[in-house]
């Protein structure tokens, strides 16, 4: 399968769900095309953010038509108030004012968190012109962690004519521990499903296989796999294993014979992130993967950052997958 025929697929398949994204960002010229996308092609459904005669100035001057598409305004909207209120609830053992409350959940990223989190919409994707700072301060605080999970990260898919494999993490946690290495296993696992439609077979990566080597970062993997077993019994999960016992399956049969993942893993936990990111480069520069990604998960519903140098399409693709990964 292609890039393109999975990225298909996941539109397809996020169209089905009839789920609403927000795309806060309305000042930026991509977000106002991926949003007549969206709605023309029946992904989703829309909400921007912004002066509505502002947004729909700007629209007819690029072309752009945003018939079915909701703006709201923050500075006007009703939920302004309610949202402070809650925000300050929040916030205030750190010590927040509901001035400040107000002047936060003002701003288009986090009014967007907060409308996430009270369920007006399933999904957001924002970065176009925040840095990831910013979208990832407004997830974190607005919309909060998925239950059982405490670690922000992120996965790539890596798409490859035979097969796809998921990458993570190799943009977000620098060092994991092994209990945030499991929370990466279990969330890339779940998310490779969801995407894919394959069963996941998890390795947890190391320079290690079944205790060929002995050291302590092998032994963060071995108790990270430990975790996810104990966590989610349901995964098939193994480690640690080396990169060519996981997917090779010749290499797998002779190094762990016993294991169901060594020689046919899809999903690949790596350690930490210079082995994340410099791996999931190495696919896609060398060995001709075409990556789609990264993507953020973690949080209660898909609180989505964009690289600031994102296409239209990049947008209208991410909100896809932020809309088929919602409510899981």
């Amino acid at each position: 399968m292609s890039e393109l025929e999975l990225l298909v697929n996941i539109r397809a398949n996020a169209s089905h769900k009839k789920r609403t994204v927000i795309l806060p960002e309305s000042h930026d010229d991509r977000v106002l095309k991926a949003a007549e996308i969206i709605t023309k092609d029946g992904v989703g459904s829309v909400i921007t953010l912004g002066n509505e005669e502002t947004v729909r100035t700007k629209a007819e001057s690029l072309g752009v038509n945003l018939q079915g598409v909701r703006i709201i305004d923050p500075e006007k909207s009703d939920l302004l108030s309610n949202f402070a209120n809650i925000f300050y609830n929040l916030r205030k053992h750190k010590g927040i004012t509901i001035e400040e409350a107000r002047g936060t959940v003002s701003r288009d990223i986090f009014f967007a968190g907060m409308m996430l989190r009270e369920g007006m919409a399933q999904g957001c994707v924002a970065g176009s012109a925040a840095s990831t700072a910013d979208v990832m301060r407004a997830g974190i605080l607005c919309v909060g962690m998925k239950p059982g999970i405490s670690t922000v990260s992120s996965f790539f898919l890596m798409v490859y004519p035979e097969i796809t494999y998921s990458f993570g993490d190799c943009a977000v946690v620098p060092d994991p521990d092994a209990e945030q290495l499991a929370d990466i296993a279990i969330s890339t696992a779940d998310n490779h499903k969801i995407l894919t439609g394959e069963e996941p077979f998890v390795a947890m990566l190391s320079f290690s296989t079944k205790g060929s080597a002995k050291h302590k970062l092998a032994d963060k993997v071995i108790e990270a796999t430990a975790k996810v077993r104990e966590k989610r019994p349901d995964i098939k999960v193994d480690g640690e294993l080396q990169f060519d016992t996981a997917v090779v399956e010749s290499v797998g049969k002779k190094k762990a014979p016993e294991s169901e993942v060594a020689g046919r893993a899809n999903v690949l936990i790596f350690p930490d992130l210079q082995a994340g990111n410099i791996g999931y480069k190495i696919a896609q520069r060398l060995g001709g993967a075409e990556a789609v990604g990264p993507v953020v998960q973690g949080l209660k519903q898909p609180f989505f950052d964009l690289s600031r140098g994102c296409s239209v399409e990049d947008i209208v693709n991410t909100s896809a997958i932020a809309l088929l990964m919602a409510g899981n």
